[in-house]
C-alpha cells in the first residue's frame, strides 16, 4: 500500500519524526501479522498431508514395507513403524496451529488497537474511517 503521513504543515520535524516512528512500527506488526499467516498456511497444508498419509496407510497390511523421509533421507520402515510416527506428527502440527492462531488473532487485535490509537487510515479504505478533515492529525497509510 502507498504510505503517507497525514500531518498538520506546522509540526516539528520531531514530531514529523514521532509519525514515522509510528508509521514504522505499523507497518512491521502488519509484515509480523502476514508472516504468521503464511505460516499458518504451510503448517496447513502440511497436516492436510500428515492426513492424506495416515488415511492411506491405515487401510494398508501393518508388514507392508514403507519408505519415510527423516531429515532428508529416505528411510524403510514398515507401516506399523511409520504410522505412530504419523499421528504423532499430525498431531503436534494441530497443536501448533492452534496456538499460531491464538497469537494471530491477539496480533490483529494489538493493530487494530495501534491503529485506532494513533488515528491510522488505509489509503483507498471506504466507510467513516477514511472520511479525511483538515482537522484531523494521525498517519495515513
Amino acid at each position: 500500500p502507498l504510505v503517507g503521513c497525514h500531518c498538520a504543515h506546522d509540526r516539528s520535524a520531531k514530531d514529523a519524526e514521532t509519525q514515522q516512528e509510528i508509521l514504522d512500527r505499523y507497518t512491521a506488526m502488519r509484515q509480523n501479522l502476514q508472516q504468521l499467516q503464511q505460516k499458518i498456511g504451510e503448517l496447513q497444508m502440511e497436516h492436510n498431508e500428515h492426513s492424506l498419509v495416515e488415511g492411506t496407510l491405515k487401510g494398508v497390511d501393518p508388514s507392508r514395507r514403507c519408505f519415510r523421509s527423516v531429515g532428508g533421507v529416505l528411510v524403510e520402515r514398515t507401516v506399523k513403524e511409520v504410522l505412530p510416527a504419523i499421528s504423532g506428527n499430525k498431531e503436534q502440527i494441530a497443536g501448533i496451529i492452534t496456538r499460531l492462531e491464538e497469537q494471530r488473532k491477539l496480533l490483529s487485535k494489538e493493530i487494530g488497537d495501534y491503529q485506532t490509537k494513533h488515528n491510522i487510515r488505509i489509503k483507498g479504505e471506504t466507510g467513516s474511517q477514511a472520511v479525511e478533515t483538515k482537522t484531523a492529525q494521525g498517519v495515513l497509510v
